[in-house]
């Protein structure tokens, strides 16, 4: 199966967070989840964005980094939402990745020194009304163009958080499909 280094939205390790890695695990695969919030979890998404620019967002990209020297680099790099940042980094300036799972959120190649790697595929998820992805989904639909057998789904709805069962935008329908989704493209990676 596959090891996955999963990273966590802006409202830390949720219980919804880890649920969802917990379904991964179940599946078969290897999943890492680091927690860049040293602990911190909050439940309003625009407290955890504050928290997140406090931060810094090169330094947790920089934590992101970090948690992946410990695990080979045939991996698969994956996010929700400011976890797409790592993700999206790692899976771009670090050699040997598997593919690249960016969930509710993409940024454009230029932000990570370089173009999309040839050969790392890649899988976009986002609801079509989603305010926070508005942004997002130019970046999204580039790199989809940019990357031979990219996906993007566009799932219907406003949503954010659509597939974090803890999140008041959970959207049971479009996480499961997610979830298929997700799981068939960590077997075609394997």
């Amino acid at each position: 199966m596959t090891t996955v280094l999963l990273f966590h939205h802006a409202q830390g390790q949720t219980r919804g967070f880890l649920a969802f890695a917990d379904e991964l695990r179940e599946a078969g695969h290897t999943v890492s989840a680091p927690d860049l919030y040293d602990g911190k979890t909050f439940e309003d998404i625009d407290e955890g964005v504050a928290n997140a620019r406090q931060v810094g967002f090169g330094e947790i990209i920089r934590r992101g980094t970090e948690a992946a020297q410990d695990l080979p680099a045939d991996i698969v790099y994956a996010g929700f939402s400011l976890g797409v940042m790592p993700a999206q980094s790692l899976a771009q300036t670090r050699p040997g990745a598997r593919g690249a799972l960016l969930f509710h959120g993409a940024l454009p190649t230029s932000e990570f020194e370089g173009p999309w790697p040839d050969g790392v595929p890649l899988q976009i998820h986002m609801m079509d009304a989603d305010p926070w992805a508005e942004e997002d989904r130019p970046a999204a639909e580039a790199l989809i163009e940019e990357i031979e057998g990219g996906e993007l789904f566009i799932y219907p709805g406003s949503g954010h958080l659509f597939a974090d069962p803890g999140s008041g935008d959970y959207d049971e329908q479009a996480a499961g499909l997610l979830k298929e989704r997700t799981l068939a493209f960590l077997q075609r990676v394997e």
